[in-house]
């Protein structure tokens, strides 16, 4: 599955979800966390299947989740029974710190259905365990919440982000270690789509596979970022021609265009082409 882009809402907003099904996103999220107030959460836990019936709406698929509270919060059984009444396709952990909060939402789930779940690494305890959680059973994805992880630190946030360089390094080494998708931080000046170009680019070229995107605005920059462009696939595609040549006349390595190949470039290449044929059947 590939997740470019992963728009939030607040589950108590009927009226942004409804927008949804108007957007291209790749994985649509009903929030029951940080955008909904506490006083408001119980309503919101009892309109969710509802919610979840109006971000699926329209012509095209559309693939939900929900983000619940974290495992140590008094809402957290609250919300995994509504969770498990809604019909989402998958949940989202915020705040994951180890393995055995993957665990609790096993043991919260009806029935003992398996659900994937996106978990949230975004505390000074969940960086330093981002490992165990990626490669915990049932874990999807991680992704990386900066806002959070910042303001526990005490770290002065910038533009370029450099005060969280290691955690957001961190966290997308774990991913991939674990072979699970990596989302990367949201960018919070959403009228700046200059900063969110900038910001995901510089995620994407550290490894991370799509991001967290707070406005519809932010979705189609995410799918363009975070896919292959022409100019890649082209690149992709003659790469992987020249260097099957060469294979075939008893060659390891190439010169191709004034770049050494060799296996490792290659499948670099050959990831590029998996994920533009997987963009072609889903469009």
């Amino acid at each position: 599955m590939l997740i470019r882009s992963f728009l939030f809402a607040p589950a108590n907003r009927h009226d942004m979800i409804a927008k949804f099904p108007r957007t291209r996103a790749d994985v649509f999220v009903l929030d029951l966390e940080d955008a909904v107030p506490a006083a408001d959460r119980p309503g919101a836990r009892a309109q969710l299947a509802q919610g979840v019936a109006i971000a699926r709406r329209g012509e095209r698929p559309h693939t939900v989740y929900v983000r619940v509270n974290d495992v140590r919060s008094q809402d957290f059984l609250p919300d995994m029974a509504a969770f498990n009444a809604c019909g989402a396709d998958g949940l989202v952990l915020p705040k994951a710190e180890s393995d055995l909060d993957i665990a609790r939402v096993a043991g919260a789930l009806q029935g003992g259905v398996s659900i994937p779940v996106i978990a949230g690494i975004e505390s000074i305890n969940g960086v330093l365990n981002c490992v165990a959680v990626a490669a915990a059973g049932g874990v999807q994805g991680v992704y990386f919440g900066a806002e959070d992880f910042a303001a526990e630190m005490g770290a002065r946030r910038t533009r370029g982000s450099e005060e969280v360089l290691y955690a957001r390094s961190r966290v997308v080494l774990a991913a991939k270690a674990a072979r699970v998708l990596a989302i990367d931080q949201a960018v919070v000046d959403v009228r700046d789509d200059e900063q969110f170009r900038r910001d995901a680019t510089f995620g994407r070229d550290l490894g991370y596979d799509g991001k967290i995107c707070l406005l519809p605005r932010q979705v189609e920059l995410a799918n363009t970022l975070f896919g292959p462009s022409e100019a890649e696939i082209d690149h992709a595609r003659r790469l992987i021609d020249a260097y099957a040549s060469a294979k075939a006349q008893g060659r390891g390595a190439i010169d191709f265009e004034g770049r050494m190949v060799d296996e490792p470039v290659l499948k670099h290449a050959q990831r590029i082409m998996a994920v533009a044929a997987t963009l072609s059947r889903d469009s």
